[in-house]
């Protein structure tokens, strides 16, 4: 699947991409139950997104069976992954944020950045990783600022 095919994708089969690929590293192939679940979406609604998925080439679905996705479906579904490891990972290891929370951010933030922000993003996560092998804590700066940040403002707020 090319990039602009990709971009084609709604936000909401992206997710469903992703359910799949994700479900699917640990067994055979994932069940619509599943999906429901790890989405929080009826059944009905994994129903016509399988359909979706399966009509554009890029998951195999049968009522009742097994879901995999076609090679171009994980293709498209380990791109969507990777988007949101990277984000993911910029939000805990750089801004410092909660992990739950970080996931959270990840998921809405993944479709709706493009392809040269989440570059940029990957690079800056590489960037900090290779300036704490020379020993500068680029993040823990960052984190400690944000912490003088949110005294200097409590401090304000309670004048």
């Amino acid at each position: 699947m090319s990039p602009g095919e990709s971009r084609q994708l709604s936000a909401s089969l992206e997710d469903y991409l992703e359910a799949i690929f994700n479900l699917a590293t640990h067994a055979q192939g994932a069940r619509s139950k599943d999906i429901a679940e790890t989405l929080g979406v009826a059944r009905s609604s994994v129903t016509g997104a399988l359909h979706l998925l399966r009509e554009k080439g890029l998951a195999n679905y049968e009522p009742y069976g097994c879901i995999t996705l076609t090679p171009r479906g994980r293709v498209a579904a380990r791109e969507v992954a990777r988007k949101h490891d990277i984000l993911r990972s910029f939000f805990v290891e750089v801004l410092g944020v909660e992990t739950e929370a970080a996931q959270r951010a990840a998921c809405r933030a993944e479709h709706a950045l493009g392809q040269e922000i989440i570059t940029r993003l990957l690079s800056f996560v590489d960037y900090v990783a290779v300036s704490g092998r020379t020993g500068r804590d680029v993040a823990g700066e960052f984190r400690q600022f944000c912490e003088k940040q949110a005294v200097k403002s409590s401090k304000g707020a309670v004048r």
